[in-house]
């Protein structure tokens, strides 16, 4: 069995013996208030899901503390080797165990199982809740851990700035192959722009010969440069309209004419 895997099963056996002692201590405390037991086990039956739910997350978040690589060496000295994380885990365990010893000849099977249940919560508060932050503080203290600490966050901040600047520069990259493309565009599709805006000015006669023009103008910029190059040629045409004729007199029926050519869709009515 490796040294992890026996960190794991030590944290899961430590563990369900410190929720056991929490629920002995918290029916004993109840009974003593003087609740019945039907009100006990009514309060268990609804919180069950709820602390099934806690202490599985529990699991996995400190599962995840001793199988992974979290703690730094050089920053931990102390609180990354197996003996000391071996002392984290079993806290609860020894707890017990104190409880045990200090228990002994006591008459009473009651006063002896609450013995060992306070030992257990009080050995485990002190190493979870008092020793392993104080010697995590008293660890960074260390002049090479200070040292490595400052190393890396420098590391990681120069990464990041690294990254973001990656980042800039394609977004200006493709912002500026974007502009080359449709100032291309514009020249290129001019003579199609221009016609394109003259068939918006068409009468009710001409109507229906002007929509299949458009039509072919419009299947000419798909094969093109697809929908982005439709958009361009669109917003040509009704800019040179506009120019031309005004605002009020003109009306854009090039985004209903080419409904369905290419990926081009009519505005909602909605």
């Amino acid at each position: 069995m490796t040294a992890r895997r026996a960190l794991k099963l030590t944290h899961l056996f430590s563990t369900t013996w410190f929720v056991l002692c929490v629920v002995y201590v918290l029916v004993l405390a109840l009974l003593q208030a003087g609740f019945n037991w039907w009100v006990i086990f009514s309060l268990s039956g609804h919180s069950l899901i709820l602390v099934f739910m806690l202490i599985s997350l529990y699991l996995f978040a400190l599962f995840r503390g001793v199988g992974g690589t979290q703690q730094i060496e050089v920053e931990h000295p102390l609180t990354s080797t197996p003996a000391y994380m071996g002392f984290y885990v079993a806290a609860p365990l020894i707890g017990g165990l104190a409880g045990v010893l200090g228990m002994a000849g006591t008459e009473g099977a009651g006063q002896f199982m609450v013995g060992v249940a306070m030992g257990t919560l009080g050995t485990t508060f002190a190493v979870w809740v008092v020793v392993d932050p104080l010697a995590g503080m008293i660890e960074m203290l260390f002049p090479a851990s200070r040292q490595h600490r400052a190393g890396r966050l420098a590391k990681a901040e120069a990464e990041r700035r690294e990254r973001h600047e990656k980042r800039e520069r394609l977004l200006a990259e493709a912002l500026a192959r974007e502009e080359q493309e449709r100032l291309h565009w514009q020249e290129r599709l001019q003579p199609q722009a221009e016609r394109l805006a003259a068939l918006l000015a068409v009468d009710a006669d001409g109507f229906e010969k002007a929509e299949r023009e458009a039509l072919d103008i419009g299947a000419q910029a798909w094969r093109l440069g697809g929908i982005n190059c439709m958009r361009q040629v669109r917003d040509m045409a009704v800019s040179i309209s506009k120019e031309q004729r005004g605002d009020a007199e003109t009306t854009d029926y090039v985004s209903y004419w080419w409904d369905g050519v290419g990926e081009w869709r009519k505005p909602s009515l909605v």
